[in-house]
């Protein structure tokens, strides 16, 4: 894919959502190349291939640089496309937190994501910005 247009980038951003809320390790490995690097921070070094991003997700990362999982119920995320170049994407969106299933929001992070895909549509480069909103706790 030489480019990604706003439907095609929206369709990723979604499944990107739905992995994560299914920790399903083939859903969460599609969404990447095989070389993927993966930062959670811009200053990270990458996870480097799609396997340790799948394990990272999953919380089975032996770096030490997994993310902790998510219990059902207790996030929600909606992200959305806000520029295309060629290759590259950026998305913005926000993700919401609660202690417990249906319990209030008790912290909303403002995303910014930058991603590079391959001609498959698969995501090679991918680097999280995010910030907590002042008034959550």
């Amino acid at each position: 894919m030489p480019s990604m247009d706003r439907t095609s980038a929206q369709e990723w951003l979604d499944r990107y959502v739905a992995a994560w809320r299914s920790y399903d390790p083939a859903a969460i490995g599609a969404l990447f190349a095989d070389d993927v690097a993966y930062r959670y921070h811009p200053y990270d070094e990458p996870i480097l291939g799609r396997d340790a991003v799948v394990a990272s997700w999953l919380g089975e990362d032996a770096q030490d640089v997994a993310s902790s999982r998510d219990e059902p119920g207790t996030f929600d995320a909606s992200y959305a496309p806000v520029a295309m170049d060629g290759d590259t994407m950026v998305a913005q969106g926000t993700t919401t937190y609660r202690k417990v299933p249906g319990g209030p929001v008790h912290q909303v992070y403002d995303n910014c994501f930058v991603m590079r895909f391959d001609d498959r549509g698969r995501c090679r480069k991918f680097t999280e910005f995010y910030v907590l909103r002042p008034e959550s706790d």
